[in-house]
């Protein structure tokens, strides 16, 4: 069996296509906190409700605010981290510079390159917990319950095909009679 030839990326722009999109569908499911999410109304299978979910307007939210934290704080890291690199290589005597005691600028600098590691790894706990878990949380719990139902709708139809095939299978089986002869 040959796989399927991909779509390419034009086909995972804009809400997805056909009947069963939320786009289409205009239906809304209410989540565990209270909150409104698109959902969709029957999906083919659990890569519709994936895709579905992830052009929905609540996750591009997401996915905006984890961007609007994590690419300033990392190129202001890097910046920070680049710049005590290049001083201690260009400017050694600045960074030889006595502070108190034996403790130099260096030192300070470099220890102020792990404080700066633990105060970005609470800020970014932070703003994850104040500003991206709970919309996380209400899109995961939309797409655990359509891929609930999802299943249980492939379930039934198994279990209607199955007994369907029984019914044939003992409509055209031979009759006591007819096996005797």
């Amino acid at each position: 069996m040959e796989p399927a030839p991909h779509a390419g990326p034009a086909a995972h722009t804009g809400p997805a296509a056909g009947p069963n999109s939320p786009a289409n569908s205009g239906a809304n499911v209410r989540t565990h906190t209270g909150a409104h999410a698109p959902a969709p109304s029957a999906p083919d299978s659990a890569a519709d409700i994936y895709l579905e979910v992830h052009n929905s307007a609540a996750f591009q939210e997401v996915r905006r605010r984890y961007r609007r934290f994590v690419v300033p704080t990392v190129i202001g890291f890097l910046a920070w981290y680049l710049a005590y690199v290049i001083a201690a290589t260009t400017a050694p005597g600045l960074m030889a510079r006595p502070v108190t005691g034996v403790v130099n600028v260096a030192m300070l600098a470099g220890l102020g390159q792990f404080a700066t590691t633990f105060l970005l790894t609470w800020a970014y706990a932070r703003h994850a917990r104040l500003r991206r878990d709970r919309a996380a949380l209400d899109l995961r719990w939309v797409v655990t319950m359509h891929t609930r139902q999802s299943a249980q709708q492939s379930a039934r139809l198994a279990a209607h095909q199955a007994a369907a095939q029984q019914t044939t299978a003992r409509a055209s089986a031979p009759t006591t009679g007819e096996q005797l002869r």
